[in-house]
């Protein structure tokens, strides 16, 4: 996702999921390049089924994608990598996200 007008809801969604120190520790370790789900998991120092629900939220707002491969020696090993993003936050950027809203705000 590079810079471009988000819709509010985008922009709710990508900022939601970038709210979690778990989150921005695997934006950081996937600065250095893409990498595999045990290696990731081992680096920031969590499970990897804990990893992969995290992945799984950065996924879907297009933060990072990930794609199977198979190993030399036949494992199936998933790769991760960040997408090329940009989320520029002004007050400008703010408004005109809010004018897209269509979800209701929950009391």
């Amino acid at each position: 996702m590079t810079q471009r007008d988000l819709s509010g809801d985008e922009l709710v969604e990508s900022l939601a999921a970038l709210a979690n120190p778990i989150r921005l520790r695997i934006i950081a370790t996937l600065t250095g390049g893409r990498d595999y789900v045990s290696n990731l998991a081992r680096v920031i120092g969590i499970s990897r089924p804990l990893l992969h629900m995290h992945l799984q939220r950065l996924e879907a707002v297009g933060l990072v994608t990930g794609s199977l491969e198979l190993s030399e020696d036949g494992k199936a090993m998933k790769y991760f990598e960040l997408t090329d993003f940009d989320i520029g936050l002004t007050p400008t950027t703010i408004a005109a996200a809010v004018e897209t809203l269509t979800r209701k705000e929950k009391n």
